[in-house]
């Protein structure tokens, strides 16, 4: 039961984010400040963690030894290549979300999903399972009702936001195929501050943030959005993650991670009071559905006396 809390937390800390940068962005604050404030308070969060649990570690004793391996200089050189994915899933992200709603946002970045099987499909050379396959219905047409394009196409929709909102997507798609393929015995939290750190280092260097030359700016941005949207994005729905996924499995992490979706759904409706239709709440199920169809199926499959056989 931990373990599902744990996921649902952490799914739930990503969905309020788009919230809080449409905020930012009301505000005056610009997208090149909002990404760099997140990234480099994040990483900061996270490195302060690991110094802490190093220390709390070593004052423990044999007790609480480190059961986890140190990243090589060629593990670590790759996390943080690997983390410039993050970095530009927040960016595209974020840019998207200065020309389409956050409802719209959110839905495009979940186009994750069927790369992950399409890419995945490429490296194999194979075809994807039966509930792999059966997900995608679901998910594309929830895509196409959700980004309300059967009563007004997609005129209503701006190019850029659906560009990067694609390209968000896209980005993510790469960091979960790699991340989980890296220094897999490290520590994640370590893991993590290395990926965020690589993360901020592109960011700063497609969009440089303003803050690097006016700390003011900086000290006034953390206080109402940048230590937030750190602690709720790279910080504390990592954590939840890392405690969560090793409880729950993967395949039930990929179902509890769906909250993600409704929650910023809801939160763009009540909170930014952005107008979100009967189209957009049957896409965002049928995207859920595709979630969870391929998992639900594969452990049916499991829990069959013929499974394995």
């Amino acid at each position: 039961m931990k373990g599902i809390i744990y996921v649902i937390l952490g799914a739930v800390s990503y969905g309020i984010l788009s919230t809080f940068v449409k905020l930012a962005y009301g505000d005056g604050f610009i997208v090149n400040d909002v990404v760099g404030a997140q990234m480099l308070l994040g990483a900061l969060l996270l490195w302060s963690a690991v110094l802490i649990s190093r220390v709390w570690r070593r004052r423990a004793g044999a007790a609480s030894a480190n059961t986890y391996a140190k990243p090589t200089r060629k593990e670590v050189l790759l996390l943080t290549v690997v983390g410039s994915s993050t970095g530009l899933t927040g960016m595209f992200y974020y840019l998207a979300l200065q020309y389409i709603s956050a409802s719209l946002a959110i839905v495009l970045l979940f186009q994750f999903t069927w790369m992950g099987v399409l890419v995945e499909a490429l490296i194999n050379r194979k075809l994807p399972g039966k509930g792999k396959l059966l997900s995608l219905i679901p998910l594309l047409l929830g895509t196409l009702s959700a980004t309300n394009i059967f009563t007004t196409g997609l005129s209503k929709v701006h190019w850029l936001g659906f560009l990067f909102g694609f390209l968000a997507a896209t980005s993510y798609t790469v960091f979960i195929l790699l991340s989980g393929k890296i220094a897999v015995n490290a520590n994640p939290m370590t893991k993590t501050a290395l990926m965020i750190s690589g993360g901020f280092v592109i960011c700063a260097i497609i969009l440089p943030p303003t803050f690097l030359t006016d700390f003011t700016l900086l000290v006034q941005l953390a206080a109402k959005y940048g230590l937030i949207l750190a602690f709720f994005g790279p910080f504390f729905s990592t954590l939840m993650f890392a405690k969560g996924v090793p409880l729950t499995g993967p395949g039930l992490a990929s179902i509890l991670g769906a909250m993600e979706l409704p929650t910023a759904v809801v939160l763009s409706a009540f909170v930014l009071q952005e107008h979100v239709g009967a189209p957009q709440y049957l896409g965002m199920i049928l995207i859920l559905l595709g979630i969870v169809i391929p998992q639900l199926m594969q452990r049916r499959a499991e829990r069959s006396p013929s499974f394995g056989k």
